[in-house]
Formats: structure tokens, C-alpha cells, sequence
């Protein structure tokens, strides 16, 4: 490395890396520890002086250094593109993310530790890792969402094959691995799981797909279908209204709960839905679901204290699937 010495902006450029991998506001360093590193580690030698006019140049060029004067002062990077904070909100996500390898995980987080000086990494690596949680072994689900994004950018339709798992722990083909031609329109994370949202042109309605059980993904040449250019979905409104992304008919649906459970009612369909009075004890709400036994499953998980007042027409599915649980008894 010794080499580099006379190469113009080297010393810049290597002051920078020890300040951001090597000081935070807990850990400063003073110019002779940055002489220190530099030449016994960079092999490049250098004066007081030239640390003094590195360290103006990187605070003209808006990197955030600051100096404590004293016996203890030095130098240390003060804020950072991400907060340690931050970064282990991403760190937390990503362990806990069932869609991720567990290869990639440690990928993604080595990364992320990077964006941090090494002495807060060391916090970020000693989290608790969350390997108990399912993870997916499909490593393709990465490059079928770039293709996604792609795709959606540049307004081209996509074909693939999709896969369902057997009894037998084993995933085949869907339709004797007939290839399926959507228009994407959205990428949604849901139950820990990544979805897309999708218009199947010959089907003539809006579709969604889990990603990592799409195979031999393509970019179709063809753009994508007018419905698809015209589509306004909300997908907010779409996962309040779906249930483990279960399709169904969208319906009204009239729901009368015990007070208790309004917390649980505002987390499910959110803060702007219109909670009515009914007594002092109960309160009602009007919401759009989309009607399907993963839908009447999360009643039945609350319990009496939720129940279906309206329309009819649900309140009878919702009978005819508890009688038939019943039935099968």
C-alpha cells in the first residue's frame, strides 16, 4: 500500500474510511491515532497538518465530523445516512422475514453494518437472531422481484409457472405447468409473505400470486392490458379487506363487537373507518371485506364477542361454514 502515497486524494478518501468505520460518539480518535492508522495500516505516511486540511475537505464536502477539544478530544462522524436505531429496525425486519434465506439474511445484515461505524455493527450483529421463524430455501424469490419491478416500470406484462406443495412436502407444477400471462400492478408484503398483485387478462379480474412460488419468470414482450393501465387499487384498502390474501367476493359487511374490541377492529380495517354506538356496551362498524372462510376464520377466532349482523346473505355462509366444521366432527 505503500504505493499510494503519492496518488492525489487517496489520503481524503482513506481519512474518510477510518473516520466512518472507526468513530462514532462514543469512540473518538485523535489526529495521531489517524497518523497511527494511516501508516501502519495504509502504509502511507503523512503530518498533522495534512489531517487538519483531509478533515476540512470532508467537512466542506458535507460529511458530518465533529471535534471535542481537550485531552480526550479527536474526531467521530456525528449523523449518518441511518441511525443505529434505524438500522436495527432493518435488521429486525429482515431476520424476522420468512421470504429471506437465511443466507441472504446474513448477507442483507453484514451490508447493513456497513452504514455504521464497527463498533455500533458489533451491536447490530449481536441481536437476537429470530432462525426459529420458517424460512423460505428459494433464493430466486430475489431476482423474481427485481424482474417484478422491472416490469411494472416499464409497463410489460410477465409470464410464469406457478407451484403448489403436495402432501408430501414436495411442490409441483399448477395446471400441468401451464405458463400464466398477467399484467403486474403491484408488490405487497403481507403475513410475511411477498405477493403480487396482478390483472389476469383472460380471467378479467385482478389476481394476486405469492412470488417465491412463481418459477420461470419472464418479461413479456407485450405492454401491459388497458384494465391493468387503468387500475386505481388502493392496496392499503386491499389488505385490510383480505384476509392471509385469500380472494373472495368483496362484500359490506356489518359488524356489531363488545367495546373491548375496538383496538382490535381499528388494527384490522384502520383509524378512518366510522364506529357507531350501539348501546353502552357494544359498537358497530360497516367494513369491505373480501367474504371467504379465511374471512368467517377470523370471527370465529374472536369469539362471541364479534358477530355478524348484516347482510343476510354473509350471516347464512357464515352458519353454513360453522355447520359444516360441525358436520365433519
Amino acid at each position: 500500500m505503500g504505493m499510494a502515497i503519492g496518488i492525489p486524494g487517496l489520503k481524503t478518501l482513506y481519512i474518510m474510511e477510518i473516520l466512518l468505520q472507526r468513530t462514532d460518539e462514543q469512540h473518538a480518535l485523535n489526529t495521531s491515532q489517524i497518523l497511527d492508522i494511516l501508516e501502519h495500516e495504509y502504509g502511507v505516511k503523512a503530518s498533522r497538518q495534512t489531517i487538519y486540511s483531509e478533515i476540512d475537505k470532508l467537512e466542506k464536502s458535507d460529511l458530518d465530523i465533529v471535534k471535542l477539544d481537550g485531552k480526550l478530544g479527536g474526531y467521530y462522524i456525528g449523523s449518518r445516512q441511518f441511525e443505529l436505531p434505524e438500522l436495527k429496525l432493518m435488521v429486525d425486519a429482515v431476520q424476522s422475514s420468512r421470504f429471506i434465506t437465511k443466507k441472504k439474511t446474513e448477507e442483507l445484515i453484514r451490508k447493513l453494518e456497513t452504514l455504521c461505524s464497527n463498533e455500533e455493527a458489533k451491536q447490530l450483529s449481536s441481536q437476537v437472531v429470530i432462525y426459529n421463524r420458517p424460512k423460505t430455501g428459494n433464493e430466486t424469490i430475489y431476482y423474481n422481484v427485481d424482474m417484478l419491478h422491472s416490469a411494472i416500470f416499464c409497463n410489460q406484462q410477465i409470464t410464469f409457472q406457478y407451484v403448489d406443495w403436495t402432501a408430501k412436502k414436495e411442490m409441483v407444477l399448477r395446471h400441468n405447468g401451464a405458463f400464466y400471462v398477467v399484467s403486474p400492478l403491484h408488490l405487497i408484503w403481507d403475513d410475511e409473505n411477498y405477493y403480487l398483485i396482478a390483472f389476469d387478462e383472460k380471467a378479467g379480474r385482478t389476481k394476486h400470486y405469492r412470488v417465491d412460488k412463481m418459477r420461470a419468470m419472464s418479461i413479456f414482450k407485450a405492454g401491459r392490458s388497458k384494465e391493468a393501465l387503468a387500475d386505481k387499487t388502493d392496496v392499503a384498502q386491499f389488505s385490510k379487506k383480505t384476509f392471509g390474501m385469500f380472494g373472495g367476493e368483496d362484500k359490506t359487511v356489518r359488524l356489531t363487537c363488545k367495546n373491548h374490541l375496538a383496538g382490535v377492529i381499528l388494527d384490522r380495517f384502520g383509524s378512518d373507518i366510522l364506529m357507531f354506538p350501539e348501546d353502552e356496551d357494544h359498537f358497530s362498524v360497516q367494513v369491505m371485506v373480501s367474504v371467504s372462510s379465511q374471512f368467517f376464520g377470523w370471527v370465529t377466532a374472536i369469539g362471541k364477542d364479534l358477530k355478524i349482523t348484516g347482510p343476510e346473505e354473509v350471516k347464512n355462509r357464515y352458519r353454513a361454514y360453522l355447520q359444516e366444521i360441525l358436520d365433519d366432527e
